[in-house]
């Protein structure tokens, strides 16, 4: 397994993009990284085929470009909760992070209750997750969720929360206020009162992360 981990880091290596090295910079990657493109790594995903031990042996790398890949090759359920906590934590870049979300942590049978323990959590990359998870259970299953309680913390934590976090709460905080419509002027109110993300840039066609533009405009394309 070691020379085979070798052997897909040096084709990682080769296919690295200093460019994309320098963006994955700026957003807060360290130095163990190739800069791939995420075409070019799901290719090679692809070309592999899902190899769980593989998977987790490219994880234990720390390299970014690895993890990407690793997550796409692994096995959610052959996961234990603890390994996926622990994983969770180890995700030091938000790209990585938001994949293992993505592609493990919403396919674990144990997804519940790890966003119910992360709510809590001082980890901010274990919260981050949290707060991602319950944004995803606002759109598609809100029932059982304290919306009020949600809300109150999201007005008196966000702004002081890691930007790790604080971006997983605005989207929940955006969720909120485009899904429930009982909610939606006292999520306008709360998006409005802390400003965050109010003059973030945004490339021409995109909407604004700013939770009150971000959810006129959604609800607007509803009719």
């Amino acid at each position: 397994m070691e020379q085979r981990v070798e052997e897909i880091l040096d084709r990682l290596k080769s296919l690295g993009d200093s460019k994309v090295r320098e963006r994955n910079a700026k957003a807060g990657a360290g130095e163990n990284q190739f800069g791939l493109r995420m075409g070019d790594i799901r290719k090679l995903a692809k070309e592999l085929k899902t190899d769980h031990n593989l998977g987790l042996a490219l994880w234990q790398t720390g390299n970014i470009d690895a993890r990407y890949l690793a997550i796409l090759l692994m096995k959610p359920k052959e996961l234990s909760a603890a390994q996926v906590e622990e994983m969770m934590a180890q995700a030091d870049f938000t790209g990585v992070a938001d994949w293992f979300i993505s592609y493990v942590i919403k396919k674990h049978p144990d997804r519940e209750a790890l966003r119910q323990k992360w709510m809590e959590d001082d980890n901010p990359w274990t919260a981050r997750a949290g707060w991602s998870l319950t944004a995803a259970r606002v759109e598609k299953e809100p029932q059982g969720l304290d919306i009020p309680g949600l809300l109150e913390r999201i007005e008196a934590e966000m702004n002081e929360a890691p930007e790790q976090v604080r971006w997983t709460m605005n989207f929940c905080l955006a969720g909120i206020g485009i899904n429930l419509e009982e909610y939606r002027q006292r999520a306008l109110s709360i998006g409005e009162s802390l400003g965050a993300y109010r003059d973030y840039p945004v490339p021409k066609g995109c909407t604004s992360p700013f939770a009150p533009e971000w959810i006129r405009e959604m609800v607007g394309r509803r009719g």
